[in-house]
């Protein structure tokens, strides 16, 4: 009886800068029961891949989980998966870093499961033409991408199993087409049916060899599936079918099926992920239209048919979409340059520290909360902040020190101005609004402008339906794909679009009809065009006290009724060696022959990642918090008036950052929330606070208004 070999791949992954409980939870309910349930089912083979973070979890809270891994590589029932250590996309990493991440990886198994790894799992399947070279020179010689990747070369269903053989410059590996149909079914859909799809495509296709290769936390970390998979004993009763049908059915690893199968041929794969992927990158109003059309080809019966045709966006465009997220991968950059690889085995601390930061979850978003989840972005700058931290020490000992470099940081052909001593980092950004965009407290590893713009998702249409109950019921658990839930109410109501992005020393002219409220839901009156417009770099030097002085200066205008009014800002800031302090001058003058009033304001936008932890909180005139409500936390709204100093306090971390003015100001302080799509629902989540500095004033014909004020960072 001719068989069909069975190809069947688990991914099991926690990212770095994950909750601890979720690691533990993760674990007990998913990882572990699967092995244990794999143990007592000798003949099912499987190939698995864990991430690095997750495996130094495990390592330091259950290391005797090694041991099962381990014994079962000996009796031949597992095959190990390499991969970049700390889950990058290969694809966007130097190379230097990349083939680094595989070979940590490759040495972490063999050290710890004596296995020697010969294929590597990709993360999310994001794969770049470039490749094959990089992979083949970690010493690589497969991996499994999903079918989507092969239809967009051109095959058809008929030509997905088996492996295909890829090259780049002359360095080959062999490829593996992940069936859609098995990644959607295993295990939502019941045992028998995946059974029965192997008789069919027998019959239809003679198939040699079908690939199934999935996130491990389908099996009980998934939302209703750990009562499914196990408590109903789903992963039971797969593994015992399969056993009852091992007269057709053979499990075999990858390497074994390229060893035994010769390639179906040689193919050159386009920059591709898996199509979920492929959608979520995509601008807005572009993810829309692809929804659409999507939903029309099915209703007319042809999407299968146009299939290898029809794509959406490529994962970089997440690099466009989210500028948060470029900012992240371009300070990956700037650091992964700074390092000097030495010769050896061994990993130096700060290239750990690179590749920690190099992780790839909070560099994207889709389903899951990803980019959104603030979280798991204070992770890639703590780790690289460290990184920064351990070069900078070797360079300078303990010495104080200051420097500044302009240059185009985040690739946009325009140049940034970054300074820098042994406690921050001041990143600015002239061709936007001269504003600053990364503020570091490099003692804490902290950056203080993790904060994320609100904008327009393609799935907040969904919400109102949503929230309306309009999703159906079944007994089997849905994909995560299909789920849809709003985790609390009024969230349409929250959602909120930036016009501009939430930075700080962000200039504002207020409109008279200006309130906080307004100003909150960015519906304000901006009468000036400062806001994100460019200024020009008057001066950068470092005088002979070490003192770093950055000067911009723009001449926009303000509008007075149908007049536009000739304003220039000309704004200073001082930054020495010694001090985690920035000094700022701003001095606005009226160019034109009338006089005016001005409502002006500067705006700040500072995290301290929690927004209703009572360990973080604001900081009035009086140097603590207000007597009479108790600590206002960071998702507080409120206004003060004629005061000289207001911060934001850190208890749980033990620092605080403060704004000081000589003349006092008013202020209006609220919360930066979006509402996002998890694994779980729609979700509201803090992402900042905004601080807006603002002061009533007339200012006469030719002359100017001089503003002083300061933001530093000190430790309690």
């Amino acid at each position: 009886m001719k068989k069909i070999k069975f190809l069947f791949g688990i991914h099991s992954h926690q990212p770095v800068g994950n909750f601890d409980i979720v690691f533990e939870e993760s674990f007990n309910r998913c990882y572990l029961p699967f092995v244990e349930i794999l143990e007592r089912h000798p003949k099912i083979r499987v190939s698995i891949h864990h991430s690095g973070p997750l495996l130094e979890w495990i390592e330091s809270k259950a290391p005797w989980y090694f041991d099962k891994i381990k014994n079962m590589v000996k009796r031949n029932q597992i095959e190990i998966l390499s991969g970049g250590f700390y889950e990058p996309l290969l694809s966007i990493l130097p190379e230097k870093d990349a083939i680094g991440q595989i070979n940590m990886m490759t040495e972490f198994i063999k050290k710890k499961f004596n296995y020697n790894a010969k294929g590597i799992w990709l993360a999310e399947r994001v794969w770049d033409p470039s490749l094959p070279k990089i992979i083949s020179k970690a010493g690589m010689k497969y991996t499994i991408l999903d079918d989507t990747h092969f239809f967009y070369a051109g095959l058809e269903h008929k030509d997905m199993f088996g492996y295909y053989v890829t090259e780049k410059h002359g360095h080959t590996m062999s490829v593996f087409p992940i069936d859609k149909f098995l990644r959607y079914s295993i295990p939502f859909k019941l045992p028998h049916e995946t059974l029965d799809y192997f008789k069919r495509i027998m019959s239809e296709h003679n198939v040699t060899g079908v690939t199934y290769g999935d996130d491990g936390e389908k099996f009980g970390v998934w939302p209703g599936t750990h009562k499914w998979v196990y408590e109903e004993n789903w992963l039971k009763n797969f593994f015992k079918l399969i056993e009852d049908n091992l007269d057709w059915i053979e499990m075999t690893t990858f390497s074994e099926y390229i060893e035994k199968f010769p390639p179906m041929g040689r193919i050159y794969l386009p920059m591709a992920s898996y199509e979920e992927m492929m959608e979520w990158s995509l601008p807005t109003t572009a993810g829309l239209k692809f929804e659409e059309m999507m939903k029309d080809l099915e209703n007319r019966g042809i999407r299968d048919k146009y299939k290898p045709f029809i794509r959406g966006g490529l994962w970089d465009n997440f690099l466009t979409k989210y500028n948060e997220s470029n900012l992240m991968h371009k300070k990956m950059l700037y650091v992964s340059e700074k390092i000097k690889k030495k010769k050896g085995k061994e990993i130096p601390p700060e290239l750990r520290e690179l590749y920690r930061g190099q992780c790839n979850c909070a560099y994207w978003h889709g389903l899951f909360g990803g980019l959104y989840l603030n979280y798991l972005r204070h992770a890639v700058y703590e780790h690289l902040i460290e990184a920064e931290n351990i070069i900078d020490k070797k360079a300078h000992k303990n010495r104080s020190w200051i420097e500044y470099k302009v240059f185009d940081y985040d690739k946009d052909n325009l140049n940034e101005v970054l300074i820098s001593n042994k406690k921050i980092n001041a990143y600015f950004d002239p061709d936007y609004g001269g504003t600053m965009f990364e503020f570091d407290y490099r003692p804490k590893r902290f950056n203080l402008s993790n904060t994320l713009t609100r904008r327009e998702e393609a799935y907040h249409h969904k919400i109102k339906d949503a929230e309306a109950g309009q999703h159906g019921g079944g007994a089997n658990p849905k994909s995560i794909h299909d789920i849809v839930k709003v985790k609390e109410e009024g969230l349409g109501d929250a959602i909120v679009y930036d016009w501009y992005l939430r930075r700080s020393f962000v200039d504002h002219f207020l409109g008279n009809n200006t309130d906080i409220r307004n100003f909150m839901r960015c519906s304000y009156p901006e009468l000036g065009n400062f806001v994100d417009k460019p200024y020009t770099v008057e001066n950068i030097s470092q005088d002979k006290k070490s003192i770093v002085n950055l000067t911009m200066r723009k001449t926009g205008n303000i509008k007075e009724g149908e007049l536009l009014m000739p304003v220039s800002i000309l704004k200073s800031f001082s930054l020495s060696k010694e001090r985690a302090e920035i000094i700022s001058t701003y001095e606005i003058a009226n160019m034109g022959d009338k006089d005016i009033d001005i409502w002006f304001g500067i705006e700040f936008n500072l995290t301290l990642l929690a927004g209703d932890n009572e360990l973080r909180y604001y900081i009035f005139k009086d140097g603590y918090h207000s007597a009479e409500a108790g600590k206002k936390v960071l998702n507080s709204v409120g206004e003060i008036s004629d005061t000289k100093l207001f911060g934001m306090k850190d208890e749980w971390n033990r620092f605080q950052v403060m704004l000081s003015f000589v003349e006092p100001a008013s202020l209006w302080y609220f919360p930066i929330e979006t509402v996002s799509q998890s694994e779980d629902g729609f979700e509201k989540t803090y992402q900042g606070s905004a601080i807006l500095s603002h002061w009533k004033m007339n200012l006469k014909s030719m002359k100017t208004k001089t503003i002083k004020l300061a933001i530093g960072i000190g430790e309690f």
